[in-house]
């Protein structure tokens, strides 16, 4: 049985690593937005520079922002011990398009349909 397209789409998380006044991070938000009115995803937020994210800060502080693609089900399983999205993650980083979002969120979803 072929999962549904409303299951299939609420698979996907994304986080968006950003900052404070950053003008390419608000054009960023707008295109999550913009997507998320044709596709549903889980959706976290992360400052870079908000005490506590020293790990993400390190990656992202100079590169933000950066969006993960990740299978909600294997963070779920991640979360349970202790860890949200990984490095590992399919990104897109700087400026992107709703195209290019869609196509990075289908291939997430694809790879998620070839593993099992």
């Amino acid at each position: 049985m072929k999962a549904t397209s409303s299951l299939r789409q609420l698979a996907l998380r994304l986080t968006l690593f950003t900052r404070a006044n950053c003008s390419l991070c608000d054009d960023a938000k707008a295109v999550l937005e913009r997507t998320r009115n044709t596709r549903r995803f889980e959706y976290t937020e992360i400052d870079v520079m908000v005490t506590g994210y020293d790990k993400w800060k390190a990656l992202y502080e100079f590169d933000t922002p950066v969006v993960h693609v990740d299978q909600a089900q294997e963070l779920k399983e991640r979360a349970s011990q202790g860890e949200g999205t990984t490095a590992q993650a399919k990104k897109l980083m700087h400026r992107f398009t709703e195209a290019q979002l869609r196509a990075t969120m289908d291939e997430v979803e694809h790879n998620k349909a070839v593993i099992r």
